[in-house]
């Protein structure tokens, strides 16, 4: 049983087929029908004029960010202390973007306004960099998987808009966060100037995510694509996977979130600390052991956890994992902690 990420998740059957049948065609020179058609469908749910496909989510972040930053002498990024974008992307900012990060605290991912308003670096000082983007993560990996409130979006769009900068969503997991939200995805992609979602996390497909945003935007975003070695060419292949997560995959969320949450309330009573989950992800703290040492103990016994820190370890729920599969989890932590 694996917890480790909703990246661990194997196609469907149904993926399988479609991925057998799919027809291709070299998606680097738009030739490819089943890759064309994902990327309307994509623009069209997240109500963006464009998109474009991608292999990973790092590289439709990193894709994102390179062409807002280059708008900019010395470029920098607001984003959460805990963004993905800083934490798990091999320093793209620095490498790709020629950018720095100017980083916030905030809980549950939300950077409190005042802090941004003062981040804000304007472009006639000379000594400072000069704000190029506001990134926002919706819902936040290192944060719970918390989702962003969309008032707070919104606001945080309208101060961007004021400043005249562009807001960039890690979307990663936007779906996740328009169930947990009772609303359409598109409303939370409205707050919001480029988005990157995932269709390999809890949508299950075994590659990609897509790039949506103004048609401009998207334009500028696919020469960027191409020098770093993202143009792909019969897609259509893995396009065909992601359609199904887009059209299926997408309604079946709620089933991770409420067996994240039936996880959440077995370990009621153990040595943990952890806040209740909004979503499919349960960071805990281990407080009086090393969480490598609870991981190691729970794989002996067929049970994957990540490490996260060494007091924290993580679970994420997916499709692959069954209420059965967590009633199991419960009794296999239960055992290593000792009650």
């Amino acid at each position: 049983m694996d917890l480790r990420s909703d990246t661990v998740t194997k196609p469907t059957p149904e993926m399988r087929e479609a991925m057998a049948r799919a027809i291709v065609g070299n998606a680097a020179w738009g030739e490819d029908p089943t890759v064309n058609e994902l990327e309307r469908r994509s623009a069209e749910v997240l109500g963006k004029e464009a998109a474009m496909f991608v292999p990973s989510g790092t590289m439709g972040n990193q894709t994102a960010l390179r062409v807002w930053t280059s708008r900019k002498v010395a470029p920098e990024v607001i984003c959460h202390e805990r963004a993905h974008i800083v934490m798990n992307e091999a320093a793209g900012l620095a490498a790709l973007c020629h950018a720095q990060a100017k980083t916030l605290p905030g809980k549950g991912g939300c950077m409190p306004l005042d802090s941004i308003r003062v981040a804000i670096q304007p472009r006639a000082n000379p000594v400072k960099p000069q704000t190029a983007v506001i990134a926002l993560e919706n819902t936040h990996n290192w944060e719970n998987g918390a989702v962003l409130p969309l008032e707070y979006m919104r606001d945080v769009h309208a101060l961007a808009q004021e400043h005249k900068l562009p807001v960039h969503l890690d979307g990663a997991r936007i779906f996740n966060a328009a169930t947990a939200l009772g609303r359409p995805a598109r409303e939370i992609a409205q707050h919001a100037d480029s988005i990157q979602f995932c269709f390999s996390k809890g949508l299950a497909a075994p590659i990609g995510s897509m790039l949506v945003g103004p048609k401009d935007f998207i334009e500028d975003a696919s020469k960027v694509r191409q020098y770093i070695g993202g143009a792909l060419r019969q897609a259509g292949v893995i396009a065909a996977a992601a359609l199904i997560g887009l059209d299926t995959m997408t309604k079946r969320l709620h089933e991770d979130h409420a067996n994240c949450k039936r996880l959440a309330i077995g370990l009621k009573g153990l040595p943990l600390k952890f806040e209740p989950p909004q979503t499919n992800i349960l960071i805990m703290d281990s407080i009086e052991r090393p969480a490598k040492e609870i991981i190691d103990a729970c794989a002996n016994q067929g049970v994957l956890f990540s490490l996260i820190s060494p007091h924290e370890f993580r679970a994420v729920t997916h499709n692959d994992v069954t209420t059965a599969d967590i009633d199991r989890a419960i009794d296999v932590l239960r055992a290593v902690l000792g009650t």
